[in-house]
């Protein structure tokens, strides 16, 4: 899918999110939405992750990560549009 309907952003997802099950629980959840990227927690206590897909399923992949799952506490969540990797499905990576 190209075009206006396909989005692309990268995200840095702050607070009480390592330890906690964020990178599994993004795993699941972006590829319930059928987006493609990757997620990875930094060495500064964040964790940051790249949605593609249908601009609608990145608006409800956002707004999914605002609340992460249960044990997480999620402070603010920084997105920018990035470039489209053009990967198949979504992975989780190595701390950066």
């Amino acid at each position: 899918m190209s075009g206006p309907e396909r989005k692309v952003v990268r995200v840095r997802v702050q607070g009480k999110v390592q330890g906690v099950w964020y990178r599994g629980w993004t795993v699941d959840t972006a590829g319930g939405l059928g987006l493609t990227g990757w997620v990875r927690n930094r060495s500064d206590g964040t964790v940051e992750a790249l949605f593609a897909g249908p601009a609608h399923a990145v608006d409800r992949m956002l707004e999914a990560c605002r609340r992460g799952p249960p044990a997480a506490i999620v402070r603010d969540v920084v997105s920018e549009p990035e470039q489209d990797p053009g990967m198949a499905g979504f992975e989780q990576r190595p701390t950066a």
